[in-house]
Formats: C-alpha cells, sequence, structure tokens
C-alpha cells in the first residue's frame, strides 16, 4: 500500500526540471492545500520554493494535498514530501501557501493525514512550526488563525527568510521573535484584533518566476514569469486594486526575458494587469519571434483594442481561445464597479478575434452583483447576440462573492435561487448564440462565508470537514457557529453608492 501512494510521486519528480535539493540545519515542508497540478500551477509557491533554498540554513521540500485523500487515509501512510518522501511531522516548519477560502478544508486534511493537531493550542516544541501564508492573506486571512502557529500577510520574498532564520531559534522563542515583526501575525501571542498592513517585497527581488517545470499541472511545462506585480487600476470588486500593494510595479522586458530558459517553448505572463504593461507588446512580440507558446493571465479589453497587435501575436503564437472579461452585465454595473470595460470594446475585441483566426472568445462575468436587475441581464443577451454573430461565444459566470480589504466588502451575496434563475434566463436567451459556463453558487456562498468570517468561520470549516465536507454540513457548520457576514452599507446601483471601505485588516 505503501508503494501505491509512493509511486506517483516519484514518477512526477522523475519528470520534473529544475527541482532542487539540499542539506541544511533546518527544514520546511512549503505546503498546498490542493493537489499536485493545482499547487505547481502557483507563480508565488514556486517562488518561495526558491526562495528558502537561497537561504543558507534552510532547505524546502515540497507536499500537496492528495489527488484522492479517502485512499491515502485508507492506506494508512503518513502524507510526506515530494523530494524525498518524508513525513511532514518530521519537518521543523510545515509553511501552507493557502490560495483562497475552499482550500482551508484542504489544509485540515493534510494536518490530520500529518497525525498532527489541528488547532495551535494543542501544539508543542514536539511538532512542527505550522505557517500559512498566500494570496488568501491580501483580504482576509482570520479564519486561518485557529490552525496557525504563524500568519505571513502579503508578499513573502523578504518575510521567508525572516522566518527561515527564526526557526534556528527555540520555538518559543521563535515565536516571540515573530510576533511582532512587520508582516507577521502569531495569534497566540499577537491576537486577532489588530492586524498588520499587507507586506511588500523590494522591487529589486521581482519578478517572480517558474523554479521547476513539469507536464502534470494545468499550464503543462509552461514557465511562468510575470512582467508586473499588482494593479493601477480600482475596480472596487478586486482584492489586487491599487490601494492593496502600492499599485503596479513593471519589469522591463529585457529582465523578464534574461530569466526565461532557451528549452522554455511555452511562457506564460503572469499578473493582475499585464496587459497594462506599458511595454507589453514588445515582450509578446520577442517570444513569438522566437518560437515560443505565449500565455497571458490577465487581458483587459480596453488594451486589447488600444493594442490590437497583441491579439495577432497570441493567434500566432498557437492560442485558439481568447479570453477577457466583462465582469458586470451592463454599462450601468460596470461603472458601479469602477471598471472602465464598454460594450463597443467588448465587440471590437470580437472582431480582432475572428480577424486574428481565434475559435472561441470567452468573456468572464460576475452574476448576483448588488443591484443587478433583468433589465441588466437584457444588455448582456443584446450583447451576447452580437458578439455570437462575429465569433462563437462562450461566458464564464461567476457568482459574485464580496472581498474584505476592498470598497466592496459587506456587500450582501445574492440569494442562490435567484442567482440559479439568473444563470437560467441567461442560458435560455442565449441557447444556439453562446455557452454558459456557471460555477456552484453552492460554493460561491461557502466562499462568501469565508471570506467574510472570523475566528468562527475558520472553526466552522473545520465543523463542516469533519462532518463530510457537503454543502448540507457546510450550512449546518456556519448555522451552528453562528457565522453572520457583514451587512451590506448601501446598495450598489448606477450611481455608484458603494458600501463603505471596511478597515480591518488594514492595508499598506
Amino acid at each position: 500500500m505503501r508503494w501505491a501512494q509512493l509511486e506517483p510521486i516519484r514518477s512526477r519528480l522523475a519528470d520534473e526540471q529544475g527541482t532542487l535539493f539540499k542539506q541544511a540545519e533546518r527544514s520546511i515542508a512549503l505546503t498546498y492545500p490542493s493537489p499536485y497540478s493545482v499547487g505547481m500551477s502557483s507563480l508565488g509557491f514556486q517562488t518561495i520554493y526558491r526562495e528558502i533554498h537561497r537561504h543558507p540554513s534552510t532547505t524546502a521540500e515540497r507536499a500537496f494535498l492528495p489527488d484522492d485523500p479517502a485512499a491515502w487515509r485508507a492506506s494508512g501512510v503518513p502524507i510526506c514530501s515530494y523530494e524525498t518522501q518524508r513525513p511532514l511531522s518530521d519537518f521543523d516548519c510545515i509553511a501552507f501557501s493557502v490560495s483562497y477560502e475552499l482550500e482551508l478544508t484542504g489544509l485540515l486534511e493534510m494536518l490530520d493525514l500529518a497525525g498532527l493537531p489541528l488547532h495551535a493550542s494543542e501544539r508543542d516544541e514536539r511538532h512542527p512550526l505550522i505557517v500559512c501564508g498566500g494570496p488568501l492573506t491580501f483580504s482576509n486571512p482570520v479564519p486561518l488563525a485557529p490552525f496557525a502557529d504563524v500568519i505571513v500577510l502579503g508578499e513573502g520574498e523578504e518575510l521567508i527568510h525572516e522566518l527561515c532564520s527564526a526557526l534556528l531559534l527555540p520555538r518559543v522563542r521563535a515565536l516571540e521573535a515573530l510576533a511582532w515583526r512587520p508582516g507577521f501575525v502569531v495569534p497566540a501571542l499577537s491576537g486577532t484584533e489588530a492586524w498588520p498592513s499587507v507586506a511588500r517585497a523590494d522591487d529589486s527581488l521581482l519578478p517572480a518566476r517558474s523554479q521547476i517545470l513539469t507536464p502534470h499541472t494545468e499550464l503543462r511545462s509552461m514557465f511562468l514569469i510575470e512582467p508586473e506585480r499588482g494593479c493601477s487600476r480600482g475596480c472596487n470588486y478586486c482584492v489586487m486594486r491599487r490601494t492593496t500593494n502600492g499599485g503596479m510595479r513593471t519589469v522591463p522586458p529585457e529582465n523578464v526575458l534574461a530569466l526565461i530558459p532557451p528549452n522554455a517553448a511555452k511562457v506564460g505572463l503572469v499578473g493582475a494587469a499585464v496587459t497594462d504593461h506599458p511595454r507589453i507588446v514588445d515582450l509578446v512580440r520577442t517570444l513569438v519571434a522566437d518560437g515560443r507558446q505565449v500565455g497571458i493571465s490577465s487581458l483587459r479589453a480596453d488594451r486589447l483594442c488600444a493594442r490590437p497587435e497583441l491579439v495577432t501575436l497570441l493567434a500566432q503564437s498557437g492560442a485558439k481561445t481568447l479570453t477577457t472579461a466583462a465582469d458586470g452585465a451592463s454599462e450601468r454595473l460596470r461603472t458601479a464597479l469602477d471598471r472602465k470595460t464598454t460594450a463597443a470594446q467588448l465587440i471590437r475585441v470580437a472582431e480582432l478575434a475572428r480577424g486574428a483566426g481565434f475559435r472561441q472568445l470567452k468573456l468572464y462575468l460576475m452574476v448576483g452583483l448588488p443591484g443587478e436587475e433583468d433589465r441588466d441581464l437584457e444588455e448582456l443577451v443584446t450583447l451576447g447576440t452580437e458578439i455570437s454573430k462575429i465569433v462563437p461565444l462562450a461566458f464564464g459566470l461567476a457568482p459574485f462573492v464580496a472581498k474584505r480589504n476592498t470598497p466592496m466588502d459587506g456587500a450582501p451575496f445574492a440569494p442562490m435561487a435567484e442567482i440559479e434563475r439568473r444563470i437560467a434566463f441567461m442560458r435560455a436567451r442565449l441557447r444556439g448564440r453562446a455557452e454558459i459556463r456557471p460555477t456552484s453558487a453552492r460554493w460561491a456562498w461557502v466562499e462568501y462565508m469565508l471570506a467574510q468570517g472570523g475566528l468562527e468561520a475558520g472553526y466552522a470549516a473545520e465543523d463542516a470537514w469533519r462532518a463530510g465536507g457537503n454543502f448540507a454540513a457546510w450550512k449546518r457548520a456556519f448555522k451552528e457557529r453562528g457565522v453572520k457576514p457583514f451587512a451590506a452599507q448601501r446598495p450598489i446601483d448606477g450611481r455608484r453608492n458603494l458600501p463603505q471601505l471596511a478597515a480591518w485588516p488594514s492595508v499598506a
């Protein structure tokens, strides 16, 4: 049974390029609470892996949520690292990179499979130090507090070196050393009432980039690198808006190109606003001329209209689907969101996609926004009908989830039945003209409750996980724990009335 669990790990390891091995005084299990294919597509996860290895006293090995946690549990094999298949409980520290709220149960699953107490209050010097960081800390890390010895807030390239140095101290002294440092929270010592600002890494440490290439990911064998970090825009729903961490910081294309390995056939340009980079066309043009396939994580419609060569270059590099975002169903809602995308721009992007030979245009959209009405959906149907005459169209519909640290913090979640009605409305009105690909309203509601919750939301996640993790278990857990999200201060409407900005956790 041990062979059956470990052989897939060894097989994946054999297919990797760039894996790091090192002997050191202290060891960190860098852990992703989702399966390998997801975790190895995370640019931040790979960057921190490399940074740990740069510290003279510390080494890192990776661990991931098993593809089939139930089968792993039944095998009786302790969950282990990839590099040496060492049990996680043997490491000095287990550092989790948590991307979003629903990964909280993956964290609990991995701690349990490692044979470790879930609650920080139940662990002592016999146990690894449990650290949580990652993108979730930009919005609401509070539900992590019952389970984490240390929480790292924001960008981790510099903070990870402070953590590595602290690991050289005895456990109690390490916690004391970190408790009052900028960017760190030790819930047992510094409490959960006043949270520091999220950290910002020095620009000299940019860009983040892949360390390991592997064919076993969502982005198969693609080298990821960020030509920019952050965003200069002010979209009211977005955690990465310009106020979160200092706006957009760009990396010169020459620096990006110098860091891309010669054998990287596929390159992914990753960031919150890649097409806002002033020299993005030059960068993509060079990569395509070099024979590489290029993907961009955030295509903005207004930038594609202003820089139509980008669309042609992406098609030349082998892309078949062009993806951008509409976000709100109507001009009225997009104005309220401070999202400067117009219907005319989306139509123009469709024309550019057809001209470049793309097989499909995909538009991401939020449904269930505060103030959304059927007239907004009717406007979207009209737009979708017009676009579908130009190029095959697909809508990716996601229920709106208000996040902490945004102006829309506290905005209500639309009733699930109403969200499902609106999705059915769109599907019926656009049948035969556009694909409708919705995400689950139920799981979006669970995400919302965690995103808006405090300590009690973390305990509710534990209750739901112990009860099997189905939707009924989550509903019951939230009710029994008394989890109640912030109430909206004001509704959104066309006059841009927005909920007031909540001040907790604070932002830089």
